[in-house]
């Protein structure tokens, strides 16, 4: 499964990446919406069907394969509201609750997701709830197909908050052992059908092979495309997951500014260097901190 994630400040920068994904034959069922707008959420459950309507030769309105915008209490965060099947899940959210879906049709829409209310089960989550609090509004798109993901992850690249793509070479990840902890040492890039893949390999392989902490070295990276943001995110929901410590250490300077205006730097912890890294995880997660 990859995903791609993309990052807006206006609801029309997310609007036209939804429209494009549709245009160029993403399933909507592969598409979320999150925002903080009820306004927003609105224009775009509207958009989106009619989008899709016109697209699949569906009614205008919300066709039978999209989600109506539904409102959704977040602990911690307030009110959100999701547009697409599998939106409410990447808050964490579990249980069943009250909520409200506001999209024109919702009520009639038999594959809409039931509302839902709950506390946080996935760490991911808490990138979700930085950037939405935050203002921005979110699309991400998840699928197994790897032309899908292909698409996906060039719209959002062109139209979200993002890297400025240069000459980088193809990624590399290897891994080493400390004292105390193991690093992963990436260098190129992280970006669909190269980084992301070999990433994720070797994070499943530590999880398998012990419990030490792990040190994600990025100073090497060169380029992170959405696919990449949306493994940085899985990666972080992956080791925290199973009980164990992540640490970034001394991002690039581009890389750096992309988990800044991305807000990831408010979730990761990100140390200058190996050093700093393995002094905090010997003080314990006390002193552990994301520094920006």
């Amino acid at each position: 499964m990859e995903t791609a994630i993309g990052v807006f400040p206006t609801r029309e920068r997310a609007e036209e990446a939804v429209k494009a994904l549709i245009e160029q034959h993403v399933p909507e069922q592969s598409i979320d919406y999150l925002t903080r707008s009820e306004s927003d959420a609105k224009t775009m459950a509207k958009q989106l069907g009619a989008y899709a309507g016109g697209f699949v030769g569906g009614a205008t309105g919300l066709s039978a394969g999209v989600a109506a915008a539904t409102l959704l209490a977040v602990p911690g965060l307030g009110a959100v509201f999701a547009l697409g099947f599998g939106a409410a899940a990447l808050l964490g959210l579990v249980g069943a609750g009250t909520g409200a879906a506001i999209g024109g049709g919702a009520s009639d829409n038999p594959d809409a997701p039931a509302p839902t209310t709950g506390t946080g089960s996935s760490e991911d989550s808490l990138f979700f709830h930085r950037v939405l609090n935050e203002g921005h509004s979110l699309v991400v798109v998840r699928t197994e197909s790897p032309e899908i993901a292909k698409i996906a992850c060039k719209v959002l690249d062109q139209t979200g908050m993002s890297m400025e793509r240069g000459a980088t070479q193809t990624s590399t990840v290897t891994t080493r052992r400390l004292d105390g902890a193991v690093a992963v040492d990436i260098a190129g890039k992280i970006a669909l059908a190269d980084g992301t893949a070999r990433l994720r390999d070797a994070v499943r392989s530590l999880l398998e092979q012990g419990e030490e902490p792990i040190l994600l070295n990025l100073a090497g990276v060169e380029y992170v495309d959405s696919a990449g943001l949306g493994e940085i995110v899985r990666t972080h929901a992956s080791i925290r997951n199973r009980g164990r410590q992540l640490k970034i250490v001394d991002p690039s300077r581009k890389v750096r500014e992309l988990l800044q205006i991305t807000k990831l730097d408010r979730v990761l912890e990100i140390e200058p260097d190996e050093a700093s890294a393995l002094k905090s995880l010997r003080q314990g997660p006390a002193a552990s901190k994301a520094t920006g």
